[in-house]
């Protein structure tokens, strides 16, 4: 049996000098990063954002996806942890109140070289190197697209209504409800979505929940998609223009073009899986990582079911 967890490196700039923030157990007598173990029902995004706030006070949105590491436990089970690592903003740290428990004596900012030193475990190390290379490459500061198909909707077959009026069913609704705390974890800050009611009511309870507005484009239905693909097109690539993060929430007919528009911007270690993208199930989603630099090119990709652990 593998027992999952998850864990963020986060990190800041001081004076152009990449730090991270590390964490001292008293149990284990140990220095490592934030993580911890997966919750019943819980997936692994929420899981790291939820202990990073246990351990340490603060409160954060997960940035870029970093490697997973495997180990044996005492017990001589499988360990698997998933870690993200997450730039944190002065005024969230500002915010954080961190108090020293029985887990948890005390948490430090380190500098690379330091933290090298100072870690316990060699898996963690290859984690800092790891950042390091991306930071180097100017791939780890990055913002999140999302990429959302509605959740479960009322079968065409039992609708006799108009087909933009086609609901979810009482599923897709739950479905939509645990959408609301996988996508905290990224924090979209621009919802833009077929104005079709299957995908209003799929980002509605999030938007909600966040106080978020809700932009409606029409060119994001899938009969825009189907019989005016370059305004589907010309809707994705307006996306960019925006400096903040954001969730495009659609239809599967309508995900081969907005999955190519978006590939024309990816490297090609992750082209195929964007284009994969076309197989979302209903409620799925990719969180797409994009540069912040004058030309952005998607680095990084995860595809996430609401119903089951991330990937």
């Amino acid at each position: 049996m593998t027992i999952y967890a998850a864990g963020v490196v986060c990190w800041r700039e001081q004076k152009s000098n990449l730090e991270v923030l590390l964490v001292n157990r008293e149990k284990y007598k140990d220095w490592s990063f934030p993580k911890g173990k997966q919750d019943p029902g819980e997936l692994l995004p929420e899981t790291a954002v939820r202990e990073m706030l246990e351990e340490t006070g603060i409160r954060l949105r997960l940035g870029r996806k970093l490697s997973n590491v495997n180990y044996k436990v005492s017990t001589h089970e499988e360990k698997e942890v998933h870690y993200w690592a997450s730039k944190l903003k002065p005024k969230t740290w500002k915010k954080s109140e961190f108090q020293a428990n029985d887990e948890i004596a005390q948490i430090s900012w380190l500098g690379v070289a330091d933290a090298l030193q100072v870690l316990t475990y060699d898996h963690d190390r290859k984690l800092i190197e790891e950042l390091v290379s991306l930071h180097k490459k100017k791939e780890l500061e990055t913002k999140a697209l999302i990429l959302l198909r509605h959740a479960k909707a009322t079968p065409r077959s039992e609708w006799n209504g108009a087909e933009a009026k086609r609901p979810l069913l009482a599923e897709g609704k739950q479905q939509a409800k645990r959408l609301v705390g996988l996508l905290t974890c990224y924090g979209p800050k621009r919802l833009i979505t077929s104005p079709w009611t299957r995908c209003e009511q799929t980002v509605a309870p999030y938007a909600k929940a966040t106080n978020k507005k809700v932009i409606q484009r029409s060119q994001l239905t899938e009969l825009s998609s189907t019989l005016s693909p370059r305004k589907t097109i010309n809707a994705v690539e307006a996306v960019f223009e925006s400096t903040k993060s954001a969730l495009i929430c659609s239809h599967r007919p309508a995900l081969p073009t907005i999955t190519k528009t978006l590939a024309t911007r990816a490297t090609a270690e992750i082209k195929d899986q964007l284009l994969g993208a076309t197989s979302l199930e209903p409620g799925e989603l990719v969180v797409l990582r994009l540069t912040i630099s004058p030309k952005p090119k998607f680095v990084a990709i995860e595809r996430v079911n609401a119903g089951f652990p991330a990937n």
